[in-house]
């Protein structure tokens, strides 16, 4: 077993997330096949119930991930995926696709996590470093195109921060992808405030949001963006089912309140 709390801080919402897909992937009726998820959760010695009680946000935001790269691979089959931030994602064996390239970057107590419990697989590329460090932009062969995923990243970035990455990715990657997920003003605002999850676990400040309606004005902000998605994740258990409040989740009174994952491509 490896002690989990090596990781703290934001390194430890890593561990939430991995508990979140475990759980419905151990589930019979669970949203998303994570059978790597399941063997990470139970090799790494951590109090997960200060995250409260399990959730399939998670499991599906990861399925919307999976779902972007997919169809980026469809049309661009030997690609390079970059996972900003990856954390304790396995969404290069949920994908399972010998031919696309992988780098993994997030800080070196993190990717050490991922050196002892995960496969050892020759395509995918380990990387040490912030973010941030854009010295990752230089292993990448974007010769046959690029996908770029910030999956519960970007938020926890300031804004200024998580603003220049984009800006950055754009100018040096024409004809690739990116897809970051973001929260809402009044979401954020509760994190900076303190936003107690459990009685035993408070969030860390997350001081970058950003609504559907601003997403879509990154195509008249930034150069290089020229098309922006909403990505709606896949239909789950319960609420998560219903059509109704898929439908209203789009209604203009509703769609900047909620959380979101934005799909960019660059040109």
């Amino acid at each position: 077993m490896l002690d989990g709390t090596s990781l703290d801080g934001v390194a430890a919402t890593s561990l939430w997330t991995l508990r979140n897909r475990a759980i419905e992937s151990m589930r019979t009726d669970g949203v998303l096949d994570d059978p790597l998820a399941v063997q990470l959760y139970q090799r790494i010695s951590y109090d997960y119930g200060r995250f409260g009680k399990p959730s399939q946000s998670h499991a599906l935001r990861a399925q919307a991930f999976d779902d972007v790269i997919r169809d980026y691979a469809r049309e661009h089959p030997k690609a390079t995926v970059v996972a900003l931030g990856e954390g304790l994602e396995t969404s290069y064996w949920r994908i399972a696709d010998p031919e696309l390239t992988w780098l993994s970057v997030d800080l070196p107590p993190v990717m050490e996590v991922r050196r002892r419990l995960l496969p050892d697989e020759p395509r995918i590329t380990p990387l040490a470093m912030s973010a941030l460090d854009h010295a990752w932009m230089d292993r990448v062969d974007a010769s046959n195109g690029v996908v770029i995923t910030a999956e519960g990243l970007l938020m926890y970035l300031p804004e200024d921060d998580a603003r220049t990455l984009i800006a950055d990715c754009a100018a040096r990657f024409p004809g690739g992808v990116m897809v970051f997920d973001s929260i809402p003003p009044w979401y954020r605002d509760r994190t900076l405030e303190g936003l107690h999850l459990t009685e035993r676990y408070t969030t860390p400040p997350m001081p970058f949001a950003l609504t559907v309606t601003e997403a879509a004005g990154l195509a008249d902000e930034i150069p290089h963006v020229v098309e922006v998605r909403d990505v709606m994740v896949p239909s789950g258990r319960g609420p998560w089912r219903s059509r109704i409040l898929r439908r209203l989740s789009r209604a203009s009174f509703i769609r900047d309140s909620r959380p979101a994952i934005t799909r960019l491509t660059f040109g």
